[in-house]
């Protein structure tokens, strides 16, 4: 089964900047749409950005013209650019894996990442 491994995350100040990477151990971008949420304490998880199979990018309200959602089929890896990081923007954040009908039929399921924190300090 595949695993998402993420990084990147850490302490920066408010204003500052922040690029996390989530690793596939499979070559799974054709299969599956890619997405980052977070959580932060005491929240609910929700969702940030998700790249389809297809390369269409969707942003939450919450982060669009901040984060960009990109990736590298060649490093099986997505990425996070996270610019003009905020306080509110304080949470674990995990890359997610959800397979297309395609991916449902050759047996791929939905994986999660352990987490990466990122801390916003102001």
């Amino acid at each position: 089964q595949v695993q998402l491994v993420e990084s990147g995350g850490g302490l920066v100040q408010s204003g500052g900047s922040l690029r996390l990477s989530c690793a596939a151990s499979l070559n799974i971008f054709s299969f599956m749409t890619m997405g980052w949420y977070r959580q932060a304490p005491g929240k609910e998880r929700e969702w940030v950005a998700t790249i389809t199979v297809s390369g269409s990018i969707n942003y939450a309200d919450a982060v669009k013209g901040r984060f960009t959602i990109s990736r590298d089929l060649a490093k099986n890896t997505v990425y996070l650019q996270m610019d003009s990081l905020k306080p509110e923007d304080t949470a674990v954040y995990s890359c997610n894996a959800e397979p297309s009908a395609a991916g449902r039929r050759m047996g791929y399921f939905e994986v999660w990442g352990q987490g990466t924190l990122v801390t916003v300090s102001s």
